[in-house]
């Protein structure tokens, strides 16, 4: 099942299928579907796996064997593809918390996140060649935006699986954080993330015009949260300004 909780402008979707190591079926996908529709009015987005070995595994190959003629295996990529497109898409920072391994078209998933947040003892691996198949949901693709294409043919084509220290050192995890406290500091992290000036700098790093951007800074500062964090500011320094006035 697919688990969608709102928390604080942040919208969390958790994959709990622990007897398929929250690998995706084509029932996960109708409710991916459906999750990310319920999600829209999120700030950010964030994509978690239940429990601590696997954030998705890849495909269910129990379900997906009984895709047998081209057609089918072409619509079940697109179908995939899409989801992945719309996770890409969406207008906020998207975090993939990969709480355990992300192998196959779990690490597909996990790319088409804006960023990439690891616990420590991970692996991360898009390792479909071992089923003598290709990653099948635009992965290849992102891969190889991330690291660069002879790279990105170097670990797809041999089905390379990294720990979590080598994925940030390539630039394939932006962040690696303890085991202990993953939970805690992926959410510390996205609900940083969870904010409308987030989405604002998303759309301009992702190649806005010049004057878009602008457009875009012009309406934040009018906004009330700009003066109401502003005021906070201002404030701040007045009360320090007075202890050292005092103290001096």
């Amino acid at each position: 099942m697919v688990d969608l909780e709102f928390d604080q402008g942040l919208a969390v979707l958790t994959i709990d299928r622990p007897h398929a190591r929250n690998a995706i079926s084509l029932d996960t996908m109708a409710q991916l579907e459906e999750a990310l529709d319920a999600a829209d009015r999120a700030q950010a987005l964030a994509l978690t796996g239940a429990g601590d070995r696997a954030f998705i595994s890849g495909g269910d190959l129990k379900e997906l064997s009984a895709i047998r003629t081209e057609d089918e295996a072409a619509a079940m990529a697109w179908r995939m593809r899409a989801i992945c497109d719309r996770l890409s898409g969406f207008p906020g920072p998207v975090i993939a918390a990969l709480n355990g391994h992300a192998l196959g078209g779990g690490a597909e998933v996990a790319v088409a996140a804006d960023i990439r947040l690891a616990a420590a003892d991970i692996r991360i691996g898009f390792n479909q060649v071992s089923l003598a198949i290709m990653p099948a949901w635009g992965g290849a693709e992102r891969l190889a935006t991330l690291v660069g294409q002879s790279r990105a043919l170097l670990l797809a084509g041999t089905g390379t699986v990294l720990d979590a220290a080598e994925a940030e050192r390539i630039g394939l995890v932006d962040r690696v954080l303890p085991r202990a406290s993953f939970e805690q500091d992926w959410r510390k992290i996205a609900h940083a993330l969870a904010t409308r000036a987030a989405g604002d700098i998303k759309h301009v790093i992702r190649g806005a015009s010049t004057d878009e951007a602008v457009a875009r800074f012009a309406r934040l500062w009018v906004d009330d949260a700009h003066w109401q964090a502003a005021d906070r500011v201002m404030n701040r320094n007045k009360a320090s300004l007075e202890v050292s006035l005092k103290e001096s």
